[in-house]
C-alpha cells in the first residue's frame, strides 16, 4: 500500500487541529505507515509495528479535514 497523501490535519481550527504525518511514531511504538482516502472520501490512517500492518484511525467527511500530498518534480 504507497499513499499519495503525506499529512492530514483533522479539526476546524488548522492552528488547533491533530496533524498526523506518515513516518510519524504514535500509539506506542506504532509507526504511521500510509494514509488513504477512500471512494466515499474518509480517510484511513494505517500503522505499522513489527511489520504488521492495521487501519488505526478512520475520519469521515463530517469533520474538517485537510490533506497534504507528496510532491515529487
Amino acid at each position: 500500500m504507497e499513499s499519495q497523501i503525506r499529512k492530514i490535519s483533522i479539526g476546524r481550527d488548522y492552528k488547533d487541529a491533530m496533524h498526523y504525518s506518515v513516518g510519524q511514531e504514535v500509539y506506542g511504538g506504532h509507526t504511521i505507515k500510509d494514509i488513504i482516502q477512500s471512494n466515499d472520501n474518509s480517510v484511513t490512517i494505517f500503522i505499522v509495528k513489527d511489520e504488521e500492518l492495521k487501519p488505526w484511525k478512520k475520519f469521515n467527511t463530517f469533520v474538517g479535514i485537510a490533506l497534504e500530498y507528496n510532491l515529487e518534480y
